[in-house]
């Protein structure tokens, strides 16, 4: 099992963040899926907003957050506004 740090874009304090809402290891992360990661997240975290679940996505796709391509950008931003 790796640590979620071990994963791009996940530093201390998501790191935290994501183990209060159980999810441990960067398999869990992985398994669950960054949409459905980051709705755990805003449950207990109302303010996380969407550069936190770009950092997810690029944490499972091992692409830093700030270089998505623009479709899955997109995907994930009208993801966001539905919640």
């Amino acid at each position: 099992m790796s640590e979620l740090t071990s994963l791009r874009n996940i530093g201390k304090e998501i790191d935290k963040k994501l183990k209060t809402v159980g999810i441990m290891t960067a398999e869990e992360l992985k398994d669950l899926g960054s949409e459905a990661a980051f709705v755990k997240l805003k449950s207990h975290y109302p303010n996380v907003c969407l550069v936190h679940l770009y950092s997810l996505e690029g944490a499972i796709t091992d692409i830093e957050y700030n270089h998505l391509p623009n479709d899955v950008k997109k995907k994930l931003k009208e993801f966001n506004d539905k919640l």
